[in-house]
């Protein structure tokens, strides 16, 4: 399948001291004229009217969308600073005509200002790559499987960044449960990147730790891997290849919500990046760089630019339960 998008903007957006100034000379009609000097992530973006990018990959994910935009839409954040974009890949069942569905809806809405969302973008790109839902998770599948997700997620970063946008969101399409004011919460720690700490319920309703790819290095951990291939791959969760790294799922969550901890690696159930992160170069790696591939790879990777990459280990969002 080829490449294709649809996009379009249901107004104009507010301009402030926060957003980059975009100007046309009279001698020179053609130039694009953007001063990212003025473009600004702070701690206080909901005041200065900062623009968010929502990212999603997609593939087969139709029963998830009627939830995932119902949460989305609870935000508390101004929805025209609200930009939604997607990468459709692989897919084989309604994903791709929800999406187009929902985009007149979200354009449109009104939220009391008389303005609906920012943009709304559906990408398309095919990477020819099938596993069976039921293999998605093992071990040896894993380096190939997130490498072809940093693809994906290249590619949608690369199509839908607009010059207005000083936050990126990750977002999974299938997280259930968070806090309407998650994005402004997140903000205000005013830090490069910044992830709250996903659980998921179990089937005896109780709660477990979901994304295991929030950790910090320990000792053990750097040590083992001086020892290692430099293309072995690490991965967390699997307990024939233990890492000796300290996962967020295990760190105490009884403290205050907005508690950081400095991690080095990061998955992408809902991660908060300034776009100044991404704009340096800082993307998801489809190859292994210091043993990690993707969004840990990642986090390892906006570390050795000297980005400040946090968790929340008390500010808890919610998974849907799947092997």
């Amino acid at each position: 399948m080829g490449f294709s998008s649809l996009s379009s903007l249901s107004s104009s957006s507010s301009s402030s001291s926060h957003s980059p100034s975009s100007a046309t000379s009279s001698t020179e009609e053609n130039a694009h004229f953007v001063d990212f000097n003025e473009l600004q992530a702070t701690g206080h973006a909901k005041n200065n009217e900062e623009h968010v990018l929502i990212l999603t990959p997609l593939k087969n994910a139709a029963a998830y969308l009627p939830h995932y935009f119902d949460m989305v839409d609870a935000l508390n954040y101004p929805k025209h600073l609200i930009s939604l974009a997607f990468l459709v890949s692989d897919t084989t069942d309604d994903t791709v005509s929800i999406l187009k569905s929902k985009a007149n809806e979200f354009l449109n809405s009104d939220d009391g200002s008389g303005r609906g969302y920012n943009s709304f973008s559906i990408f398309e790109k095919d990477f020819d790559y099938d596993l069976p839902e039921g293999r998605r998770h093992e071990f040896e599948l894993q380096p190939l499987r997130r490498s072809f997700m940093a693809r994906a997620r290249n590619y949608l970063l690369t199509a839908a960044l607009k010059d207005e946008h000083a936050w990126v969101l990750w977002l999974d399409v299938d997280v259930t449960q968070y806090p309407s004011t998650i994005l402004e919460d997140l903000q205000s720690v005013d830090v490069d990147v910044v992830v709250p700490n996903c659980l998921r319920e179990s089937e005896d309703n109780g709660f477990w730790g979901y994304d295991k790819n929030n950790w910090q290095e320990t000792r053990q951990s750097l040590e083992m891997q001086k020892t290692l291939d430099p293309e072995y791959v690490l991965l967390e969760g699997y307990i024939d290849h233990i890492t000796d790294r300290y996962l967020m799922v295990d760190m105490p969550t009884h403290l205050k919500k907005l508690d950081k901890v400095p991690l080095d690696g990061v998955g992408a159930t809902f991660t908060l990046v300034k776009s100044s992160v991404h704009r340096e170069g800082v993307n998801f790696p489809a190859y292994p760089y210091q043993h990690q591939v993707e969004t840990e790879g990642f986090a390892k990777m906006a570390k050795a630019m000297g980005f400040g990459v946090y968790g929340l280990p008390s500010y808890l969002i919610y998974h849907i339960y799947n092997e």
